[in-house]
């Protein structure tokens, strides 16, 4: 069953006037407890271990090499090094 169409001077993402935003408040504080909760993602403990961020400096060619292969260069250069022994 259609409810028909909206009135026209209908807007479903009004601009939001000075005092729309002064009257807003957080979900934490309008919300149950439990609802709120379940808005807040937290990532999980890694189940691999965990990797060292460092500062390593590389021949601009090698690393354009890499970063060519597109997404997930950085773990192709870590198996690289890895099948190197190094």
């Amino acid at each position: 069953m259609s409810k028909g169409p909206p009135p026209p001077d209908y807007d479903d993402n009004p601009i939001w006037t000075d005092e729309m935003i002064a009257a807003a408040r957080p979900a934490s504080e309008m919300l149950p407890p439990e609802v709120a909760a379940l808005l807040v993602r937290r990532r999980g403990p890694q189940a691999a271990p965990t990797k060292k961020a460092v500062t390593l400096r590389l021949d601009p060619d090698v690393l354009d090499k890499f970063k060519a292969t597109g997404p997930g260069w950085q773990s192709r250069m870590n198996e690289a090094l890895r099948q190197a022994k190094v």
